[in-house]
């Protein structure tokens, strides 16, 4: 796999970050309440070390219709592989694990700077420089405001992974942009999906080119992903053989347009709430 420089340099998922989320005591401290599906705030440590982490067990997913029934951890767990297999790093290291309430996904904490905007809501009717176009959103009071995204790479390559997973839940609030200048993406357990279920805020490049360095990411993956590849046996014990080659499928499909994907027009584009 091609690694590209990261923005910025440096990494947070280490082997010994992912040794210390597999292995370490997990406790629970408390719990996020404004999902729909379990997710606790833990710590686990190990040897001394201690970090903050989200433990979503298998037992307290919700369950949905056009999903099989407790399989998001294992989603969550293979986001975070194909993420690693583009070197870009935008998911937080992530595993799967016994913890207190069973079987589930173990997360790195990432702590968001509120100050990094990377996405606004405008009264122009285009956007400014530096800004992608979504669409327009209704605002109250019969008015309507033009939902933007910043022309970022770490927005793009995140465009470019949602296609690869089938991301049907890309809401504003699991974009983490970082102080130090990263950016890591959360909640990807709707991801997988046999059919196109793509929701997501960044449409702004849509129908566009690929960039250079994703081509020549993808082509590394394909390569990965065909059978006995590294990729694709470790994804084969997260998803069905049904869902690694749709995955599959979407890469030579991404690789044979040479530019991002279009909303199909067969599911909604854009999730709800969008934030």
């Amino acid at each position: 796999m091609p690694a590209p420089e990261r923005i910025p340099p440096g990494r947070v998922t280490t082997a010994d970050a992912l040794s210390l989320l597999a292995e370490g005591e997990l406790s629970v401290r408390g719990r996020v309440r404004e999902a729909s599906n379990a997710v606790l705030y833990c710590t686990v440590s190990l040897d001394g070390e201690e970090a903050r982490c989200v433990y979503k067990p298998v037992a307290g997913e919700r369950p949905l219709w056009d999903f099989p029934d407790g399989t998001l951890a294992q989603r969550e767990v293979a986001a975070y592989e194909l993420s690693e297999a583009t070197g870009w790093g935008l998911v937080p290291p992530t595993v799967l694990r016994e913890g207190p309430y069973g079987e589930g996904m173990v997360q790195l904490w990432i702590e968001a700077d509120p100050e990094a905007g990377l996405l606004a809501l405008v009264e122009d009717e285009e956007p400014g420089e530096g800004w992608r176009a979504v669409g327009f959103a209704e605002v109250g009071e019969g008015r309507t405001a033009l939902l933007v995204h910043a022309d970022d790479l770490r927005l793009r390559r995140l465009a470019v992974l949602d296609a690869v997973i089938n991301n049907g839940d890309r809401k504003g609030g699991h974009l983490l942009p970082t102080a130090d200048g990263g950016l890591y993406a959360i909640d990807h357990g709707v991801t997988f999906n046999v059919e196109d279920k793509l929701r997501t805020l960044l449409w702004g490049w849509a129908g566009e080119p690929l960039p250079a360095e994703a081509t020549a990411t993808l082509t590394a993956m394909a390569v990965s992903l065909a059978d006995g590849g590294p990729l694709a046996t470790r994804l084969a014990e997260l998803l069905t053989a049904a869902e690694v080659a749709a995955l599959r499928g979407r890469v030579a499909a991404l690789l044979a347009s040479g530019t991002h994907p279009l909303p199909s027009g067969d599911w909604p584009a854009i999730p709800w709430p969008p934030v």
